[in-house]
């Protein structure tokens, strides 16, 4: 397939040349302005790839979009990535399941653990792994688990109040003053 090079205006021509001898700009556009100058001297698809080391079929690509863009198709299209496994909603889902305590939801435990909230999350129609969870709450700067005590974190935040003094024997200290 032979692809001919365009007419191009001398603006097009001077910027075209300009990029292809920059030492600024990327390397991967002034290699393209490159093949763009390189045919404007003549020089075949077939010709272009041998010197410059490229595959046949990159160098008429380039040629085939610079004829149908101009100078816009020198540049790369933006690649968004692959796309997000789990959708907002689910990954929303996730987080408010998290926030909320077990026995409001009507389950038979105080707190979550990571594999409780997994098997819920199941139950509710959202197949998700531990890893995934744990992804979610670090981007949502949430930490899994709080600063707890040696022997683990009391699960009921008015304890202190409930149990009252912790002996009947032992004196209250004087503040100093």
């Amino acid at each position: 397939m032979v692809v001919r090079l365009r007419e191009l205006s001398d603006h097009e021509r001077g910027e075209v040349q300009r990029i292809a001898r920059s030492y600024t700009l990327g390397a991967g556009l002034v290699r393209r302005a490159q093949i763009i100058v390189h045919a404007l001297n003549g020089l075949t698809a077939e010709t272009i790839a041998t010197r410059m080391e490229l595959c046949g079929n990159t160098v008429r690509h380039w040629l085939t979009r610079f004829n149908a863009r101009g100078l816009d198709g020198l540049h790369e299209d933006v690649r968004c990535g692959r796309p997000p496994t789990y959708s907002a909603e689910q990954r929303s889902a996730v987080i408010s399941a998290a926030l909320t305590r077990p026995s409001e939801l009507g389950l038979p435990f105080a707190s979550w653990t990571l594999d409780r909230l997994v098997a819920y999350l199941s139950e509710q129609g959202i197949a998700m792994r531990r890893s995934r969870v744990s992804e979610i709450f670090i981007r949502e700067g949430l930490r899994w688990r709080q600063d707890e005590t040696w022997f683990g974190a009391r699960v009921d935040p008015d304890f202190a109040k409930k149990r009252g003094r912790s002996s009947s024997s032992t004196r209250r200290r004087q503040r100093a003053a």
